[in-house]
């Protein structure tokens, strides 16, 4: 018999290296799908971790294979801590996304490290993990996977924008949900700020000071990517090929830089919004935290923009990872072909048991 109310933890690292997401959530089903985040905290990477973690593309398949098993092993020691601290007990499952390593979908490749049976074994717990790989294998992107969250659990909101590592949308077309990523955003601006020793820009301050590049501005925008018509998806090594050295074939500064590419991010994003007039959009997403980049977004949208409870700008994807766990516990189709080209919707995931 399937059950109606499931207590999960989902655990999320996204491309934007804030550290490790983690929410105990309950899950609920009375005709429709209703959720309590119950407890959630984030675990900032250590520098020995991010410096591993942003130079990934450079391994070779053995050294991927050994970090892999690291990775996994620091990501048990990560969750049984966050479960002891909270006093959490009756997990049904860990719901967990990993850390993606490799994604080029065009290939038929996707590696999302952290996502081995050790875990379960470890944590004594049953494990659902590795979503992409399956859809991948059936012809789609891997990603995004959060849209059937949105349309399942969000479905107030005609757009879902997720600001992290990069920008992606979830919406409803012609009665049928589509999403895709826009944008990079805080992979590149991360990266440009931590020259000046920060981690991240905090309010946008710095990107605010900076000038616009207006020749900067149209290569960014001019970039193929944006053409394409979805399903379509992002990945650091684009980045790495692509963004990265455009920008620095201009030598500008990195508040320069900064204002520059928060400008680039708002009109992409403000190009897929003004599509549809009247719409009630939902942001989340550490880059929510970027007043200046938000003002930016909104000053070139046409559609009124909401922000959540704090809670859910930090945990969203948590969140969502922990349901899409849930749906493959119940054999229910989490990954949907409309969204990212496979050839079939279907239930994905890989299932370890303790």
């Amino acid at each position: 018999m399937i059950k109606t109310e499931y207590n999960v933890i989902g655990v999320m690292s996204g491309t934007s290296l804030d550290g490790i997401d983690l929410a105990f959530i309950n899950f609920s089903f009375k005709e429709q799908w209703s959720f309590k985040i119950i407890k959630a905290d984030t675990i900032a990477y250590a520098e020995e971790w991010l410096g591993k973690l942003k130079t990934l593309i450079k391994y070779s398949k053995e050294e991927l294979a050994e970090l892999d098993l690291d990775y996994t092993l620091y990501l048990s020691e990560v969750i049984q801590k966050f479960i002891t601290e909270n006093n959490i007990s009756s997990i049904y499952a860990i719901c967990s996304h990993g850390h993606t390593a490799l994604h080029k979908p065009e290939y038929g490749l996707t590696y999302q490290i952290g996502n081995l049976s050790v875990l379960a074994k470890k944590l004594n717990q049953t494990i659902v993990c590795d979503f992409r790989v399956q859809d991948v294998q059936l012809g789609g992107q891997g990603a995004p996977l959060v849209p059937i969250g949105d349309q399942l659990l969000f479905s107030d909101y005609n757009y879902c924008i997720n600001l992290g590592g990069f920008a992606n949308v979830s919406t409803e077309i012609k009665g049928k949900r589509i999403a895709f990523d826009i944008c990079p955003v805080n992979i590149v601006l991360n990266k440009y700020v931590s020259i000046l020793g920060f981690a991240y820009d905090d309010k946008g301050a710095l990107a605010k000071e900076g000038v616009l590049n207006t020749d900067l501005l149209k290569e960014l925008n001019n970039l193929p990517f944006y053409k394409e018509t979805y399903p379509k998806s992002l990945g650091l090594e684009w980045v790495n090929e692509i963004v990265f050295p455009i920008i620095d074939s201009y030598n500008l500064s990195v508040k320069d830089i900064l204002r520059t590419v928060v400008e680039h991010v708002a009109i992409q994003i403000s190009n897929v919004l003004n599509v549809q007039q009247n719409a009630s959009i939902l942001v989340t997403g550490g880059g929510v935290f970027n007043s200046f980049l938000m003002s930016r977004i909104e000053d070139l949208c046409n559609n009124t923009i909401q922000i959540p409870s704090k809670e859910i700008i930090e945990f969203k994807e948590a969140l969502i990872f922990g349901f899409l766990g849930v749906l493959k516990l119940r054999a229910e189709n989490n990954c949907l072909s409309s969204v990212t080209g496979a050839k079939k919707d279907h239930s994905s995931g890989v299932i370890f048991q303790s």
